[in-house]
């Protein structure tokens, strides 16, 4: 491009600039490389163009990512802007295609928004750069509140944010001290040339609805209401990194092992149990459940014996109480019986082979060899081997000078959860139980001392 120039302090889109600036020169090093979300629109055309001037003067890396939602009949035509945009400003450019699909219960647009952020996490750079704005934050907030949000809803959108694994690229947000005006006013000052997305004027859309229908009734009596709603937001943000901060002194007194205690929940106030609840499932990424359903689990929870059982589903997730402990899993780890097959064969074949790695359900199996320790190879050559899931009645002998004994009875012992073992993998030598993770091998098929054995070990999904 011919005009990769910063405006000078008079200029009237200085403003716009020197909050950029501010930003990136507050989180941004020589060297690191910026990823543009670009969706074509005024908001991101605007902010590449200012990207581009700083790149050269900061001496960033700047690239793009473009999603097509393949929702619009017009998405082929944007992604080729985007891509022209991107080469004329000597970008590289990432064009991801999604097929966004309705799911009951969820909108199109929080299902696209999923998708999007899915794409993000995927970014290889030190920073996805997205162009919400000042006008963007107040709709937001707005919506939260419609919606019944909590605190930590309603905080708005920080300008940096950290991803839900730390070597994925951070989230930047330099523009949301800038209003859609002074975006608009940018792009036509310096010609520059943008997409319009048809359903934005489509008030079936609930951000679109307050931006066409509400905010404008707002703003004849609160000229400033944008600016006003940004900084209540700011304000609820500095509110909720205090919860973090109570939940986070909460879970250190309530963790054991791990895992939240029971004993120690029942000592904490029914609002602070909900918010240590809150607090864990974000850390883990998991989503919010509703207001109920949040009721509901801290209720119970506060009403559990040590020796109770609980089971309260969490999309994806489940909560589980076992032995005072409060466990949080993902779903397989309890999938019905009847469901396994989708996962994992409920057989699978071993074939004697040392230094294989055989994927299993829900973890791995590694098979070694070790010195004094392990399964006699001899007592299992030529015979069928085979890994499969508990049945019940299942019977075993891991301690010689013990008697033979039920699994059942055996995995009750070692406190095992109830979810873990009906997942567990069993090998068997033909209709004969060898082994066992956590429990052992069976005594008929032990190694003699100064032998060397086949070592099983099971690694399982870690989960909370």
């Amino acid at each position: 491009m011919d005009r990769l120039k910063k405006p000078e302090p008079d200029h009237p889109l200085f403003a716009l600039s020197a909050q950029v600036e501010h930003v990136l020169r507050t989180h941004v090093k020589q060297g690191d490389h910026l990823c543009i979300a670009l969706s074509g629109g005024v908001d991101s055309i605007v902010l590449l163009d200012v990207l581009a001037i700083f790149s050269q003067q900061m001496q960033f890396t700047l690239s793009a990512v473009h999603i097509n939602h393949g929702i619009s009949s017009n998405a082929t035509t944007w992604s080729q802007f985007c891509c022209k945009r991107s080469y004329d400003y000597g970008v590289s450019i990432w064009v991801a295609y999604l097929h966004i699909h309705k799911v009951r219960g969820v909108s199109l647009e929080a299902s696209a928004r999923e998708q999007r952020y899915r794409i993000f996490s995927e970014v290889a750079a030190d920073y996805v750069v997205l162009a919400h704005h000042l006008d963007d934050q107040a709709e937001t907030l707005l919506l939260q509140l419609l919606r019944g949000a909590g605190i930590r809803g309603l905080s708005g959108m920080p300008a940096i944010r950290q991803q839900q694994q730390e070597h994925q690229a951070k989230l930047l947000r330099p523009l949301l001290n800038v209003s859609r005006h002074q975006i608009e006013r940018y792009a036509q000052c310096n010609n520059l040339t943008w997409i319009v997305d048809e359903s934005n004027d489509d008030t079936a859309y609930d951000r679109n609805f307050l931006r066409h229908e509400i905010l404008p009734v707002l703003k004849k009596r609160y000229i400033n209401y944008a600016k006003t709603l940004t900084r209540t937001s700011r304000h609820l943000s500095e509110a909720s990194v205090l919860l973090d901060e109570l939940a986070e002194i909460d879970s250190e007194r309530c963790t054991v092992s791990g895992r939240l205690d029971l004993g120690s929940l029942h000592q904490l106030g029914t609002p602070r149990v909900k918010n240590l609840l809150r607090y864990t499932l974000v850390r883990q990424g998991i989503q919010l459940p509703n207001t109920g359903k949040m009721e509901n689990l801290t209720q119970q929870l506060l009403l559990m014996r040590d020796d109770g059982q609980l089971r309260v589903d969490l999309a994806d997730y489940e909560i589980r109480c076992f032995k005072g402990a409060v466990h949080i899993l993902h779903k397989i780890e309890s999938m019905p019986t009847h469901e396994r097959h989708l996962v994992s064969p409920d057989s699978l074949v071993w074939n004697d082979e040392i230094g294989q790695e055989m994927q299993y359900m829900h973890g791995k199996i590694e098979f070694s060899w070790s010195g004094n320790q392990g399964i006699c190879r001899e007592k299992i050559a030529s015979r069928l081997l085979a890994i499969r899931l508990r049945v019940g009645g299942e019977s075993f002998k891991p301690a010689c000078n013990r008697p033979r004994r039920s699994l059942k009875n055996l995995l009750q012992e070692a406190s095992m959860p109830p979810w873990q073992r009906k997942l567990l993998p069993l090998l068997f030598c033909e209709d004969r139980l060898i082994w066992v993770p956590g429990i052992g091998i069976d005594c008929d098929f032990q190694v003699k001392s100064g032998e060397m054995g086949i070592l099983p070990v099971w690694h399982a999904i870690k989960n909370n």
